[in-house]
């Protein structure tokens, strides 16, 4: 019965992995190391989806006629403690009065 199964397929990555012997080298714990390169390896493919993630949002709200510009603008503000907003709020000020835009 077993061989009407296909086998599982491995992704090229999967496969090198496999391929490479992981070894201590010159001091270098390499299951050490192999560990923190695939723990680096998943957060990356999770942050790339991620990304998509919030170009989609970007999209939608644009589709519905939000400033998407404006958008990340609140969003970089609103990450700033409240203090360091104002700050940043009164320079620009001082700044457009300098240049004559206000």
């Amino acid at each position: 019965m077993s061989e009407n199964i296909a086998p599982f397929p491995v992704s090229e990555n999967e496969q090198n992995k496999e391929d490479q012997q992981v070894k201590d080298t010159g001091g270098i714990g390499g299951q050490r190391l192999m560990s923190f390169i695939e723990r680096i390896e998943r957060l990356e493919e999770e942050k790339t989806a991620l990304m998509e993630d919030l170009k989609e949002v970007y999209a939608e709200a644009k589709g519905v006629g939000f400033d998407v510009k404006v958008m990340r603008k609140l969003v970089s503000l609103r990450k700033m403690d409240v203090e360091k907003r104002r700050e940043t709020e009164e320079l620009l000020d001082l700044y457009k009065s300098a240049i004559g835009m206000m």
